[in-house]
């Protein structure tokens, strides 16, 4: 007789354990936030740093186009995956319909992805966590995609183990209009708070402007605002 897999059944108590197992493995990953500013969005989180190791073959922020990024936390080969889906769906839907995929319709397909590895037993949840920032022709956006697959907006937000910390921060001091210079100033000294290991090379910035493309913050620009 065929039993079907435990990791697809609700518990008495209506709680998917797989999925809250792949919310834990989303806290112990590196603190990652984002944060809408005044011209656009900010994505940050911090390189693995061990001896020896090249901290960028590592990634943790990604560009999917030229206006949309994610950053995650929690399990990078199963981010890498979802990042690769997200990319070619983005492509198509621009050879298809000429213009870029809207922010909104890219977190869903995510989500959507992530969703449905919690409904079939012999899948398991993905164990990644994303902020999906982009601007579109509906403005700038802030989305978060959980391991249940769930979508939520902010205006600033944080995923990882220092998440608690950052966001009552982000509590205290975001605030609307904030300039490009405040965003990064206040994802540094959050990042610096959060991670025990400090470094002059750690902290990776991605940037999200209208009427330009996504870019990286090189390691200069960074050291600027470490103090």
């Amino acid at each position: 007789m065929y039993l079907s897999s435990p990791f697809a059944v609700f518990s008495p108590e209506g709680r998917l354990f797989q999925v809250e197992y792949a919310k834990e493995a989303v806290k112990r990953g590196s603190t990652a936030l984002g944060i809408v500013f005044k011209d656009g969005v900010l994505l940050a989180t911090v390189k693995p740093k061990a001896p020896l190791m090249v901290s960028s073959s590592a990634e943790k922020t990604f560009q999917i186009d030229d206006h949309i990024g994610s950053v995650a936390a929690g399990l990078l080969a199963d981010a890498r995956s979802l990042v690769n889906l997200a990319r070619v769906k983005a492509q198509i839907h621009r050879i298809t319909y000429d213009e870029p995929i809207d922010v909104w319709g890219l977190a869903h397909i995510i989500g959507d992805r992530i969703q449905l590895s919690t409904m079939y037993a012999g899948l398991r949840p993905f164990g990644v966590s994303f902020l999906i920032g982009g601007i579109d022709k509906t403005g700038i956006h802030l989305i978060e995609s959980d391991p249940s697959g769930m979508l939520y907006e902010w205006f600033a937000y944080a995923i990882g183990r220092g998440a608690v910390l950052a966001n009552k921060i982000f509590k205290q001091k975001w605030k609307q209009n904030l300039s490009e210079k405040d965003a990064i100033e206040l994802a540094v000294n959050i990042l610096s708070k959060t991670e025990k290991e400090k470094g002059k090379d750690i902290i990776d910035i991605a940037i999200i402007k209208k009427g330009e493309k996504f870019r990286i913050l090189g390691e200069e620009e960074v050291r600027k605002f470490l103090k």
